[in-house]
């Protein structure tokens, strides 16, 4: 066995061994303590992220869906746009139809007003030769008349 005296500097050496494991217990408590308060910390802030995702989830679908409305009103736009322009398209050719038509009877009408002109000057015309054969006649009448027992006009 051992010498006494080796026995007192063995136990100095034990307790300061012994002191030296506790500073280490103590600083692996602190360290577990700290551990725990960021474990602590951490849970909070996966359980926070874990709700601000379930939020951003429900806001995703809410304007999904609010997306998917607008594409059908959009769809509707379209459609009806469609329709209004071949509507439009549709009163455009029968508008042009119309308008043919019109300048085609306006012609017509200018037609038959100068055939009415063309024999309304030629009754015109008769009326006016008339007129110069009465007054060729007159001027006759006249011309006879001043003569002394002229003959008789026929």
């Amino acid at each position: 066995m051992s010498e006494p005296d080796d026995l007192e500097e063995r136990v100095s050496a034990l307790e300061g061994q012994v002191e030296n494991l506790n500073t280490r217990v103590r600083r692996s408590e602190q360290d577990a303590a700290a551990a725990r308060v960021l474990a602590g910390g951490a849970d909070r802030d996966v359980a926070d992220l874990g709700g601000e995702v379930r939020e951003l989830r429900s806001e995703v679908r809410e304007l999904g869906s609010g997306l998917g409305q607008l594409v059908v009103e959009a769809i509707q736009l379209r459609d009806q746009n469609n329709r209004l322009h071949n509507a439009t398209r549709e009163d455009l050719a029968d508008l042009r139809a119309e308008v043919r038509d019109f300048r085609a009877d306006v012609h017509a009408r200018f037609a038959q007003v100068d055939d009415n002109f063309i024999g309304i000057r030629g009754l015109l015309d008769g009326a006016a030769a008339g007129q110069q054969r009465i007054v060729a006649l007159l001027d006759t009448l006249i011309a006879r008349g001043n003569e002394p027992d002229g003959p008789a006009v026929d």
